[in-house]
């Protein structure tokens, strides 16, 4: 049996919300710190330690990076949090796939058209080139925005020639 195996890291963009969102957990950790501490207040001193400790738990969730591994006739995708918690997201046959194409590309109108549902596990990075995946299965069909590299694509092409665009 002919099998292949590919992986593929990408790291999603962070956008200005999330940096904006950062800066201020920070800020309002440190005002309730600096108030807690010069007003000797135990119930401001206890917020500051209530917004450290949400902050802590918080940042690794803002920092995410999707893989995409394809195995054996299915592409499997987990997402990353902060390099430190993995968690499987989808896994998708390519033999339901009804085909693979550029993002940019024309035979998406008619999908996107009837608002099909779209799961975007992409870098949201201009510089970086995204595939969208046509996928039906028993449950939905919908639109599958990721960005393979050469090697994966290679692979799937291999597999299903007359599905990728």
């Amino acid at each position: 049996m002919n099998e292949s195996y590919v992986e593929c890291l990408v790291g999603r963009k962070t956008s200005p919300l999330v940096k904006f969102l950062k800066i201020l957990i920070l800020v309002v950790a440190a005002f309730f710190v600096v108030d807690g501490l010069f007003a000797q207040n135990t119930v401001v001193f206890f917020l500051a330690v209530l917004v450290a400790t949400a902050a802590y738990f918080l940042y690794p969730l803002l920092d995410v990076e999707y893989e995409y591994l394809y195995l054996d006739k299915e592409i499997s995708i987990d997402k990353i949090m902060g390099k430190q918690r993995r968690k499987k997201v989808a896994a998708y046959d390519i033999n339901k796939m009804e085909f693979l194409t550029e993002e940019s590309s024309h035979e998406l109108d008619s999908y996107k058209a009837r608002k099909v549902k779209l799961y975007d596990y992409g870098s949201n990075d201009p510089a970086n080139k995204s595939y969208i995946m046509v996928y039906h299965d028993d449950k939905e069909e919908c639109l599958v925005k990721f960005e393979p590299n050469e090697e994966m694509l290679e692979c799937i092409k291999n597999v299903a020639p007359r599905k990728v665009k």
